[in-house]
């Protein structure tokens, strides 16, 4: 296939086979030298996204409840409290020894006390925009052996740095309890899954995670706290290649221009900038069972009102606990559309979900508990626009559990947001979100796992 591309002002056109045009822009991106290099990893990232959209979302979102009830169909928590307190209390486990979870991703694989042998199964067990994503399902285990990151050109094999940066699917664990600092952002590579069970792992004190123009990846059971800047140089980016790199934002989780990516039992807390921003026609994302606290703005889903390209973007944010001492963006959305389904919201100072540029927003199924100051009980908050525009952006609740006086303005038509739908799911069981009501338990083991071999996780 041939390309060809022509810069005017912010904007590449990007002409594939000499017939087709995709307008995207042009961000440097903290890459100091746009070369051949990264100018073809961008337009195959353009096309990646494109690929990945779902143009009848209402089928994802169907999908992701229908599994969720038959989670609590199985496992018998829907014959009401009484019975579900007394069956999934404190995450106890059965006779045999399976987990009993209500929720619906972590009931895929918890159960199995051979986790450790059959850990490329998690990549089975995604829901949401990022149903697709299989990370380093096909390739063979990578141990990292080593906490350091000394060299940024020559990785040490063995460093969590050699292992995102080879250009081949790698299913990446770790030999032991690591506290890891990065000297400078990590650049992961496509098709890799950083799988931190059985082990502590924690990314401190250092820079986070850059998936920059690239497809295919998952991070399980990490813990990233305390993120800071890089301040930028020469750093590989992949096994072939490697670029000088401006100073990074100090995100913990930097999705740009990615597709099917997989965010799942992650714990965050204190990050310099955003903890996961996803901008630039990052796509069929879902982040999950994550915990995040002690933090200003937690989520950025578009980063600037000129990125029209985030249109195409569709992310999946379900089962998370949003904690102690946050204060906004859980998350903040500009264009595209996000699910918000059977997420626990505990705190937040000044709003919980935010957005401009006429996002759709679908919360379904979440619990929402409002801060005690009276002019900030308000769930959602539409930036930067009147009313008038407003009013016909789709943001939509259903099922949504309301506390202490949170209360959702919801704007749109109910059902106006995606096309009808061949449904592929059975007619006579009913569609319809978990309740928030039932969030306590969906989320109880938000965060990190304490997974042990030979004991189901």
């Amino acid at each position: 296939m041939a390309f060809a591309y022509l810069n005017l002002g912010s904007y590449v056109i990007v002409f594939v086979s000499l017939s087709i045009a995709i307008v995207a822009p042009s961000v440097q991106a903290h890459i100091a030298v746009f070369d051949d290099y990264w100018t073809q990893r961008q337009a195959n990232a353009l096309r990646q996204t494109m690929e990945s959209y779902e143009p009848n979302p209402l089928n994802v979102t169907n999908h992701f409840n229908y599994h969720a009830a038959l989670a609590m169909e199985t496992t018998g928590a829907d014959n009401g409290p009484r019975r579900e307190l007394g069956q999934v209390k404190a995450g106890q486990k059965t006779r045999g020894g399976r987990f009993r979870s209500l929720n619906a991703i972590d009931r895929c694989w918890r159960g199995d006390k051979n986790w450790a042998k059959n850990r490329k199964k998690l990549a089975d067990c995604v829901l949401g925009f990022g149903l697709k994503t299989t990370g380093g399902k096909n390739g063979p285990i990578y141990v990292v052996t080593d906490a350091s990151d000394d060299d940024l050109l020559s990785p040490k094999p063995g460093t969590l740095r050699h292992a995102v940066t080879r250009d081949r699917p790698l299913w990446i664990i770790f030999a032991r309890t690591m506290v890891i600092k990065l000297q400078q952002e990590l650049m992961i590579t496509n098709d890799k899954t950083i799988d931190g069970r059985g082990v502590s792992v924690y990314i401190t004190g250092g820079a986070g995670f850059t998936l920059q123009f690239v497809k295919n990846v998952i991070i399980h059971n990490i813990h990233m706290k305390f993120i800071k800047r890089g301040f930028g140089g020469l750093i590989r980016d992949s096994e072939e290649h490697f670029g000088l790199r401006t100073i990074s934002d100090g995100d913990g989780i930097n999705i740009f221009g990615a597709t099917n990516i997989w965010i799942d039992h992650v714990s965050m807390r204190n990050c310099s900038d955003g903890m996961i921003d996803a901008i630039m026609g990052s796509t069929a994302i879902t982040i999950s069972n994550s915990h995040f606290t002690d933090h200003k703005e937690v989520m950025l889903f578009g980063a600037k009102n000129g990125d029209e390209f985030d249109k195409k973007m569709q992310i999946t944010v379900a089962f998370n606990h949003f904690g102690k001492r946050l204060n906004q963006r859980m998350p903040r959305v500009r264009y595209g559309m996000v699910h918000v389904v059977n997420n626990d919201y505990t705190h937040w100072e000044m709003y919980a979900i935010g957005g401009n540029m006429n996002p759709t927003i679908i919360s379904q199924g979440n619990r929402f508990i409002a801060p005690p100051k009276e002019d900030c009980k308000q769930v959602t908050k539409r930036e930067y626009t009147p009313y008038p525009e407003w009013k016909s952006w789709n943001w939509q609740s259903e099922r949504d559990y309301f506390l202490n006086g949170a209360y959702f303005v919801q704007s749109g038509k109910s059902n106006a947001w995606s096309a009808a739908p061949k449904n592929p799911i059975p007619k006579e069981f009913t569609i319809r979100p978990q309740p928030g009501t039932k969030v306590r338990s969906l989320t109880k083991d938000a965060g990190t796992l304490d997974c042990r071999p030979g004991k189901s996780c």
